[in-house]
């Protein structure tokens, strides 16, 4: 059962920002950055930084959560 997002603070930048989230997208974004040895907010402000202006940060975190796992199964990590 996937349940409703869930507004998460982040700063990006120096900046405050919130993210609406599903916990199962939180629980992938906190795990990448633990994986990667990056702070949730660097990976944040990366994912930001890549993003095109018709994307909302949420959206872009979530396609970032799903390319990284597809590429993770892919390379049979």
């Amino acid at each position: 059962m996937i349940g409703r997002p869930v507004k998460r603070s982040l700063t990006l930048h120096g900046h405050r920002t919130s993210v609406s989230l599903e916990d199962s997208f939180w629980t992938a974004f906190r795990d990448i950055a633990r994986e990667t040895g990056k702070p949730i907010n660097v990976l944040a402000a990366e994912i930001d930084e890549l993003r095109g202006v018709e994307s909302g940060l949420a959206s872009a975190i979530r396609v970032y959560i799903l390319n990284y796992y597809q590429t993770k199964a892919q390379d049979g990590a």
